[in-house]
Formats: C-alpha cells, structure tokens, sequence
C-alpha cells in the first residue's frame, strides 16, 4: 500500500515518516510520499528529510518521493498532518480559519483526482473540521481521525499509571470532540484480571469525585490555572499539580500544557497516527474511537457532527459504528458535547 503524507516538512509530519519508516510498516517496494507545498522554506526540508531517511533507514525504507502540489499524490492511504498553528493562538476558531482552506485544497484534489478507493487518516486540528472536509468530498467511510483514539489511549494510560499496571491491561473510551468537548465512558472501563466488585472499587477510588462535578468545568477551570503557571515559569509545579488530579481530568490537561511547555505532543501524536494505521494495514477489522462524520441518528440519536465514537474499521475504511451502553448521566454528557461540537463546526465552516 503506497501511502502519502501531507504536511511531512512539520514537526509532526517529520515525527510521523519517521515512526513510519523506522517501524518497517511499509515495504521497500511501496512508497511513502512526502507531501510539502511549493514555493516555502518545506520543500526544501523535505529533499534534504529524505536524504536523512534513507541515511538512517536504508535497509529496509520505502521508495521516498517529495510531492510539492495536490495533483502529484498518488497514494492508497492519505495521512493529514498539514495545517498551520497561528502564532501565540490557542482559540480553535482561528486555528479552523487558518487550516480549512488547505484541509479543502487537498480534500477536492481527491475527490477529483482519486481512485475512489483511498483511505484519509486526519491528525491535523481541528480534527473534526478536517474531517468534516474530506468527508463531505470522498465519503465518510473513507475518512477516521484520530483524536478520540489518542484521548483514549491517554485515558487508559492515566488509570493504567494510579493502578500500577500496564496501559495494554486497560480498556476504555473518551469520546467527543478532540478538545474541550470530550468525555470519559467510565461505564466502557475494563482491567485485564479485575472482577466487577475489584474494577467498581477502583473506579471509585480513581475518580476522586469527578462522578458528582461538571467534568467539561473541571477541566477548564483547571487547564486555566495550570496554563498561568506554566506562562509565569512555575513549569515543575504545573506538572506535580497534575499527577494530583483525577485520571480522567489529566487525559485533557496534561497534554495541553505539555504543549505549551514548549515541548509539544508532536512524539505521541506521531505514536497515536501510526497505531492507528498499523492496525488498518493489518488487514483485519479493528476496533477503535476515532472521529467521523456521524450520519444522523446513528450514535445514540445524535445529529449529523464529526465526532469521536467507537467504530469498526479495516483498510477499505469505517465498517461500522459502534453503540455502547451507557449509564443515564453519560447519555445526557454526551449529549450536551455533542451540542457545542456541532455548534462549533457550524462556526468554523462559516469563518
């Protein structure tokens, strides 16, 4: 399978070929396609990239091709990780301003020019206006995004951590936007080797009363607070204030002022993209949370709103969405974020 990688000269897209090439995924006769635009300081990056790849990974990389416009991709699998960051912004809104015309740049360029068969895996934010685009252009069971995947492998690291146990032992979900607008399914919970009576135990002890709050003020009010340490320089403290906080709450927090930090997430983005196609490269169904385009009704009777939900999905795309039970006060939390994200889309594609 040839894949191409759009946005390959950032950061992230850098860490991304990386991973991708040193985790051997690809063949030496398949190619991996390094996608940059003409004409800025990335083009010239991505020559001199390549010639680094193959430096270190020559044994067994890819075929290596630089593609500095939409109508050179020529790919099966479609990684987008191109975008910009506005200087010094945090506020989603600009941040969906400044990438919807490239997201459509790219996301028309395969509808027009593709083979109907491609699949769009979506890195870049806002991950559901990304994936709103393409899949409004090529169908949405050709297009996954992977912020509810990362925030659920967040949320099973964090519970994994205050239980002393591997990440692989836990199972369990955070749903929703990729940002304010998410969710813990506490109720989707499993450890590997608990029983009912051991794992409600534990959950209880782990939530610290987060159960009786409102989680979305919770985590803003706590993203606010550790964001003014970490700007006035109390780095250290943020992060010890952190590891205080409950499991579900540090899912959000600690990787937004992890970024802030000066230190990005570009490696566990990175690590989140190519988990997720490993397993759709396997050829086998998986199941996963990634954001879609949701038709309507279909998740619990929500509207038609790219969001994070659990799904089947294998290399020809999303098979299925996955309905899990959950408990009253879920359901009504679930609800309510799938309000602000739709409202927020509407915003976003109107910018």
């Amino acid at each position: 399978m040839d894949v191409a990688l759009l946005g390959a000269s950032g950061d992230c897209g850098r860490e991304i070929a990386a991973q991708l090439v040193a985790s051997r995924l690809l063949a030496p006769t398949e190619r991996l396609q390094l996608v940059g635009r003409a004409g800025g300081s990335g083009a010239r990056v991505l020559h001199g990239f390549v010639s680094d790849l193959l430096d270190a990974y020559a044994e067994y990389a890819p075929e290596l091709d630089v593609a500095l416009s939409p109508e050179e991709i020529v790919a099966d699998l479609w990684i987008v990780a191109c975008g910009t960051t506005p200087t010094g912004v945090s506020d989603r809104a600009a941040l969906a301003e400044a990438n919807a015309p490239i997201f459509q740049m790219y996301a028309d360029a395969l509808a027009k020019r593709g083979q109907g068969h491609e699949i769009v895996v979506v890195v870049s934010n806002p991950v559901e206006l990304a994936t709103l685009q393409f899949a409004r252009a090529v169908g949405r069971d050709r297009v996954l995004g992977i912020g509810a995947y990362q925030d659920s492998l967040r949320f099973r690291r964090e519970i994994a951590a205050d239980l002393g146990v591997r990440r692989q032992r836990v199972s369990g979900f955070m749903l929703g936007e990729h940002g304010d607008a998410q969710m813990p399914v506490w109720s989707s919970v499993r450890v590997f080797g608990m029983d009912d009576a051991e794992l409600s135990e534990a959950i209880s002890r782990l939530r610290v009363g987060t159960e009786n709050a409102d989680y979305g003020q919770t985590v803003r009010a706590e993203t606010a607070r550790l964001l003014k340490m970490v700007q006035s320089g109390d780095v250290a403290e943020a992060f010890a204030d952190v590891e205080r906080l409950p499991p579900d709450v540090r899912v959000v927090v600690r990787p937004f002022i992890t970024h802030y930090s000066g230190a990005k997430t570009v490696r566990a983005t990175a690590n989140a993209a190519i988990g997720l196609v490993t397993g759709l490269l396997a050829g086998d169904d998986i199941f996963v949370a990634a954001q879609v385009l949701l038709r309507e009704n279909e998740f619990h009777g929500l509207p038609a709103v790219p969001f994070g939900v659990p799904v089947i999905a294998s290399a020809s795309g999303v098979r299925r969405v996955v309905e899990l039970p959950m408990t009253p006060g879920e359901e009504a939390q679930l609800q309510a974020i799938a309000a602000q994200t739709q409202a927020k889309v509407e915003r976003w594609t109107t910018l």
